[in-house]
């Protein structure tokens, strides 16, 4: 073999050993190009997995229907709510809590559901947003309603419904009973609104009323100061002049 031959064939085998290396490196870029997210440096199809997964806990946690929604009273649930809620809450005795004194009433078991809707509210705190809102004098007086905004949203929180009628023989409007205001409209089985209560005063009693609304309750201690609250100062629909702001708390 001539001297120029093998020359020939030195280069040719240079040529071919520096094309194939050149093709592997192409084939090492193209591969780290094509799995690798040149900003964070991680594996492409991993972060798309994690976006995947954090867009769907967003999902979940914005979702309001997977969220558990606040439980309220209603006319379907009442009555099974508050005979177990009476149950593990039996007491009778709440204060009224004025800046012309307090009043203590007694509550009868007699009439389970409006008792334990009185301690419920009276736990909840929803009375202490509320006023003696109508004095009808030498009449009652009638509290558990105002005009302030934490009064709407605390009933909106507890819920809407009314209290079926729990009649008890030989209970009337003697001075001192104390019942549930009721809807005058629309309501032929005479059910209570759950959250406006009235006190009577007159001396006389209020006997007309008897069997209208259901008596759940009596002032035992203060029956002096519904009177001075029946005297104070009102306008045009009853309502006092300077607002009764009422206090709630069970005794025992």
């Amino acid at each position: 073999m001539s001297f120029i031959r093998l020359i020939f064939l030195f280069c040719i085998s240079i040529l071919i050993f520096s094309n194939c290396e050149d093709t592997h490196s192409k084939k090492n870029k193209q591969n780290a190009t094509k799995n690798t997210d040149p900003v964070s440096g991680g594996d492409t199809k991993a972060k798309e997995n994690n976006l995947k997964e954090e867009q769907q806990k967003k999902i979940t946690i914005n979702d309001p229907v997977s969220e558990e929604e606040p439980f309220k009273l209603t006319n379907e649930n009442l009555r099974e709510f508050m005979t177990n809620y009476g149950k593990e809450n039996p007491e009778t005795l709440v204060r009224i809590k004025t800046r012309y004194g307090d009043i203590d009433i007694k509550l009868y078991k007699e009439t389970p559901i409006h008792r334990a809707n009185f301690i419920y509210l009276v736990k909840q705190k929803y009375f202490d947003e509320t006023f003696f809102y109508r004095v009808a004098k030498g009449f009652v007086i009638q509290g558990g309603n105002s005009d302030r905004q934490q009064m709407a949203v605390k009933r909106f929180e507890i819920g809407e419904y009314t209290i079926p009628q729990e009649p008890v023989k030989g209970l009337k409007h003697n001075r001192g009973a104390v019942a549930l205001s009721k809807q005058w409209v629309d309501n032929p089985s005479n059910r209570s609104t759950p959250f406006e209560f009235f006190i009577v005063v007159a001396k006389k009693g209020a006997y007309h009323l008897d069997g209208e609304h259901t008596i759940f309750g009596k002032v035992v201690k203060g029956m002096h100061i519904a009177d001075k609250i029946s005297n104070v100062p009102v306008d045009g629909s009853e309502w006092p002049i300077e607002n009764i702001f009422i206090k709630a708390e069970v005794i025992k």
